[in-house]
């Protein structure tokens, strides 16, 4: 029997609403639904996972996922949750952000699979671009009243907000296009469920609604959303103080993606775990028990952020986030050090007091170095005395006399790190 995709999605928490006989529809047969995503950067982030994540869960159930890649849309802009109206691309970025993002969502999705549930990826400005403003006013327009429009929250929104350019007629026709999709996915795919954000309710609704006046009544498609994603003080999920938590490793490296789910609180680190990971409620709950008993452990943490970590780059890549984590807690050595890439030493050391000398400064003893010409340390007196009781490194070697700090030393050819104790690291940057 097949498993059940809604019962899935409820214990995960990842069911907001969904249109009545949806559940029936997916007990009865293989369904094929659709989920989609403009392509307005040229990698998908963390607020985008769990949408990728119930096509995860609907294929594992036996049904067919299609993710379509709003390269017509796109150019558009959706007012859906937002007060301003975005940015539109050109269709070279477009084309080149798609490529990016298929990329991406083959590690959660089977598409080279020999089953009929094969994923799928599709572009809608495949449909799109030979369809002209007469055809669609005549074939789409008809169809849809300015008043059913004009009730969507999403409009309202834009309309009583505090927007100050108001809702233009390219976004409030934004729903229309979203309910073509809809039509020609049912049309030539035999889709007959949409799949999206709770904020995307009112444009699914409508692609429904215009299947059924276009093809009649008797032709029933459905939609089903997951809820907003947010952390458990209401703040927005996925945005740091840097932004947002990328999946492409050049824009948020594996390391920094890696602690982002480690340092999530306990309430989200349980509810994250059944959304952002394919675990079974058997281990999921005993990893909830195991937490319980010693908070401490932060035993989910490390499980979530080990799932996410590999799902979205790789076993390897997790090994390097985890040994670049203990660098800072841990017996680490030059030679981990010299293994990390730039970008994640630095992350690693974001935040430490960095100090800038020029490259004729080197050759200096380290009491003169860490003393003048950085303030590593107030004195050389206290630097004597540090080398004396072992508590000065130099890139995790122990310094153990006032020698000179020379080229060699550099890590990349340009770093000193300095640690004082325990604790205390300092970052020099030779430029």
């Amino acid at each position: 029997m097949r498993k059940n995709f809604v019962e899935e999605l409820r214990w995960r928490g990842m069911l907001a609403q969904m249109m009545p006989g949806t559940e029936e529809l997916l007990q009865k047969e293989m369904v094929t639904a659709y989920l989609g995503t403009d392509p307005t950067a040229d990698s998908l982030h963390i607020g985008h996972l769990c949408g990728i994540m119930m096509l995860r869960h609907l294929q594992r159930c036996g049904h067919r996922p299609i993710i379509l890649v709003g390269g017509a849309t796109g150019m558009i802009g959706d007012p859906s949750g937002k007060s301003q109206e975005r940015n539109l691309l050109n269709d070279e970025t477009l084309r080149h952000n798609q490529e990016c993002i298929k990329r991406q969502v083959a590690k959660f999705l089977d598409f080279e699979s020999q089953d009929e549930n094969a994923a799928l990826m599709v572009n809608n400005y495949d449909w799109m671009k030979d369809f002209t403003f007469l055809d669609f006013a005549r074939e789409v327009g008809k169809h849809i009243t300015v008043n059913y429009m004009m009730a969507k929250d999403s409009v309202q929104q834009r309309l009583n907000g505090t927007a100050r350019d108001g809702l233009s007629f390219t976004e409030f026709t934004y729903q229309l296009l979203q309910g073509y999709d809809f039509l020609y996915l049912y049309q030539h795919y035999g889709v007959k469920l949409q799949l999206g954000g709770n904020d995307q309710w009112g444009n699914m609704t409508t692609g429904t609604e215009l299947i059924r006046r276009t093809l009649g009544s008797e032709v029933e498609t459905f939609a089903l959303t997951c809820p907003l994603i947010t952390k458990s003080d209401g703040k927005k999920f996925g945005k740091t103080e840097s932004g947002n938590i990328w999946l492409d490793p050049k824009r948020t490296t594996p390391y920094r993606f890696y602690q982002f789910w480690l340092n999530v609180s306990d309430d989200d680190a349980e509810r994250y775990i059944k959304i952002f990971t394919s675990l079974d409620k058997e281990t999921i709950d005993a990893l909830v028990e195991e937490h319980k008993a010693d908070p401490g452990r932060r035993v989910l943490q490390k499980r979530l952020a080990e799932e996410v970590t590999i799902m979205v780059h790789s076993r390897e890549a997790l090994d390097m986030a985890i040994s670049a984590s203990n660098i800072l807690f841990g017996k680490a050595t030059r030679e981990a050090l010299e293994q990390l890439d730039e970008q994640t030493f630095l992350d690693v050391f974001d935040g430490v007091p960095q100090f800038e000398i020029a490259p004729d400064q080197l050759g200096k003893p380290a009491s003169e170095l860490f003393t003048v010409d950085t303030k590593v340390c107030q004195s050389k007196r206290e630097i004597r005395e540090f080398l004396k009781s072992g508590a000065l490194s130099l890139n995790k070697d122990k310094l153990a006399d006032d020698r000179a700090i020379t080229a060699d030393d550099l890590l990349g050819g340009k770093y000193l790190l300095v640690q004082r104790g325990k604790k205390n690291y300092y970052l020099i940057v030779v430029r």
